[in-house]
């Protein structure tokens, strides 16, 4: 069995969060609680329904990651992307989310 963690999306503000060994929903993939065992994905699954019925998260998965030297990293691209932002620079200066924001 690959190794597992919680991800969903904040319904406050749609970012994208991984559960940790404390319960609470964290911005860092590394920092998330890592599932080894059968026992401990049932664990994290009743955890997220919970987080969804209490209106604090949504798109509750459990996905596959992989340690690589001490780095975890997701197995689909799609996680990946949610977990370290786009596959592309898309201009010249762009730093996604920790950017400065600019009104129009």
């Amino acid at each position: 069995m690959a190794d597992k963690v919680l991800t969903a999306n904040r319904l406050s503000d749609g970012i994208s969060v991984w559960l940790d060994a404390s319960g609470n929903w964290v911005e860092s993939l590394q920092d998330a609680f890592v599932a080894r065992h059968a026992e401990a994905v049932t664990a994290l699954e009743a955890t997220g329904k919970a987080a969804f019925a209490d209106n604090k998260v949504v798109d509750v998965n459990v996905i596959d990651i992989e340690e690589v030297s001490g780095v975890l990293r997701p197995l689909r691209l799609r996680e990946r992307v949610r977990a370290e932002g786009p596959t592309i620079d898309y201009a010249p200066g762009y730093k996604g989310l920790t950017g400065p924001v600019q009104a129009a």
